[in-house]
């Protein structure tokens, strides 16, 4: 008998294939590039951009912008201008003067060897753009510090005039992240209501000019330099003079609405501040990417709810980045869902200043008809019948005859049925009203009509290919013409039904 031959089994093999790709899997990553190399690849996107007239690739690298600042000195930016200048120019002059000198061997290098720039190369100085894109950088690096803050002022000026001598549709999409640089620096110099005239004749040229983005960060500047003064007025009359760009990106929408928002909500407005809140959220990034903005727009979210009569969901404070920064509010919450006047002002007189300090302070006074609306509710829901004493007891307030105008007010807007026995010195509570009627339809028509606009909101932000609709027009036009072919065919006589057989 042969001897039995032993065979391996396959899934050896699959282990051994498995354990292959785990280690491949499992190699280091490369590392993350450094701020120079960061700023070289911006630099060609840049490039890009102008060359293909394609604005997509200047916003890819104008993306970056918020992490890489954080990480800019002095030795990054003066390596950055000497490699991406590599010639010497006045332009290269320029920039390298308003950095302070720093010893050569502390210049960064980039670590991956490049290959010497040839003749052409070398007598070729980058375009435009570039150089303003390295002057953005330089400005957010000096208003880092207060200590250069006025550098930074000088530099963003000479920046402006020089941006609007050029003239150039290209630079439109730098030329807004500069404008909000010069903004910020006005802001934290706290000289913002001086640079009002200077982004009031921009907006107006770049409305002429129909550069959007530009222009919605110009207007978004204005309103917030006008509502850091608490100028409603003004800034309510800029938003009805003007007309906020469609094709803004998200960011500046999310902006917008919230500055709309606060508007609203002083005017009393508290259904469109609502809405207008609403689109600020969705528009605006996570709260891990922008945890500032995210945290403002809430906290006057949760005021405007309040003052509508409703009550934020709980969830909204275990929001892991809400939830230190709504504690204040969360109190006075639980004080208008109560009812508890007593707990609604001790809350009040607790967190005053930072109320104060989110300009929600005004909004939260008006609170105080909201909790007594609240305990006059539930007081009616408890008792079929309650003395103006004893209401104004469990209320807290001052006087029965306060109590007595108070709940006269609550049943003229509806907020309980029943009648004040003024003669007895009681109320009579009346039969609640039932979970229908005509508010239904309003509620159910308000949210068709929020769905509505989200989904013409959605088509507009989609990307299309360019001339797509040509390649039908040709595909049509070819089917047409091989229809009248066969057409012509058949009337001559050349095809049969055997050779029409194999086509249909």
């Amino acid at each position: 008998m042969p001897a039995d031959v032993e065979m391996k089994p396959a899934a050896d093999e699959k282990d051994k294939k498995a354990e292959e790709k785990k280690e491949a899997q499992e190699e280091k990553p490369a590392p993350p590039p450094t701020p120079l190399q960061e700023i070289k690849a911006n630099v060609v996107l840049i490039e890009r951009a102008v060359a293909s007239i394609e604005p997509r690739f200047a916003h890819r690298a104008l993306r970056t912008l918020t992490a890489l600042r954080k990480k800019l000195d002095v030795v990054v930016l003066r390596s950055a201008v000497s490699e991406v200048y590599v010639k010497d120019s006045p332009t290269k002059e320029s920039l390298l003067s308003w950095l302070p000198d720093v010893p050569v061997e502390a210049m960064e290098v980039d670590p991956k060897e490049t290959p010497a720039p040839t003749k052409k190369d070398a007598a070729t100085e980058p375009i435009p753009e570039v150089d303003m894109y390295l002057r953005l950088l330089m400005m957010h690096f000096f208003t880092a510090s207060p200590e250069t803050h006025a550098k930074a002022l000088d530099l963003g000026h000479q920046t402006v005039e020089k941006m609007q001598a050029l003239n150039r549709r290209s630079m439109d999409p730098i030329a807004a992240k500069v404008w909000y640089a010069l903004e910020r620096t006005y802001e934290i110099a706290g000289e913002l209501a001086d640079a009002r005239p200077l982004f009031l004749a921009a907006q107006r040229t770049t409305a002429l000019r129909r550069d959007d983005e530009t222009q919605a960060t110009l207007i978004n500047c204005l309103l917030r330099s006008y509502l850091q003064y608490s100028l409603y007025d003004q800034a309510d009359k800029l938003v009805s003079k003007t007309t906020f760009p469609a094709t803004a990106g998200n960011p500046q929408f999310a902006r917008y609405h919230y500055y709309l928002g606060r508007i609203k909500a002083v005017q009393l407005n508290y259904s469109d501040a609502h809405a207008n809140l609403q689109q600020a959220i969705r528009r605006a990034p996570t709260g891990q990417i922008a945890p500032g903005f995210y945290q403002a727009v809430h906290k006057l979210f949760v005021v405007v709810e309040l003052l509508m009569g409703d009550i934020p969901d709980r969830s909204l404070f275990r929001h892991p980045v809400l939830q230190k920064a709504l504690i204040a509010y969360f109190d006075v919450v639980k004080a208008v869902r109560t009812g508890s006047l007593a707990e609604f002002q001790n809350t009040l007189a607790k967190h005053a200043a930072q109320f104060e300090a989110d300009k929600t302070l005004t909004l939260i006074v008006r609170l105080r008809q909201n909790v007594i609306k609240t305990g006059i509710r539930r007081l009616s829901l408890s008792y079929s019948r309650i003395s103006l004493r004893d209401i104004c007891v469990k209320l807290h307030l001052d006087s029965e005859e306060d109590a007595e105008y108070i709940v006269g007010k609550a049943i003229r807007d509806g907020v309980i049925e029943g009648h004040i026995v003024h003669a007895k010195g009681w109320m009579e509570c009346g039969a609640q009203k039932g979970g229908y009627g005509p508010e239904v339809a309003e509620v159910f028509e308000r949210r068709i009509g929020y769905c509505l606009e989200l989904h013409n909101q959605s088509v507009k932000a989609m990307r299309f290919p360019l001339n797509a609709h040509r390649k039908e027009l040709a595909a049509a036009e070819g089917a047409r013409s091989r229809e009248k072919e066969l057409a012509k065919e058949i009337q001559e006589g050349e095809l049969d039904e055997d050779d029409m057989a194999d086509g249909f």
